[in-house]
């Protein structure tokens, strides 16, 4: 078996990684909706578990179904000109899934910023 601490390895734990880019061990408040949702409006809140420019690493409150696209919103840890808010707001399809948490390849995203107020209850 392999085992290599180098993030930008091809092969870590002995198999092919199979991502294009990194991922990072952010943890922060996580809101989602499912778009494509026919019946029921999916929603819920959870906590990042990693994050990189291709994909999200999310805890859900129940299994969101593979394939279906998901708009994930992420209070950002650091502050425009260190004092504006800011959150990370994505869209992708779901691409892994499980009974607590959810792994999302981005498709786009964008960052908004937010009052603090919004920012403190948004946090919640």
């Amino acid at each position: 078996m392999i085992i290599s601490t180098d993030t930008n390895s091809a092969y870590i734990g002995g198999l092919p990684e199979r991502r294009g880019t990194n991922r990072f061990p952010v943890q922060q408040n996580v809101r989602y909706r499912v778009i494509q949702s026919r019946n029921d409006k999916i929603t819920g809140s959870g906590t990042t578990l990693n994050m990189g420019s291709g994909g999200i690493l999310f805890t859900t409150e129940e299994k969101l179904a593979i394939g279906r696209m998901v708009e994930v919103s992420v209070n950002w840890p650091a502050r425009l000109d260190g004092v504006c808010p800011l959150q990370f707001v994505a869209t992708g399809r779901v691409v892994r899934s499980e009974s607590d948490k959810a792994a999302v390849r981005i498709e786009r995203y964008e960052f908004k910023t937010c009052s603090t107020q919004t920012f403190s209850a948004a946090a919640l």
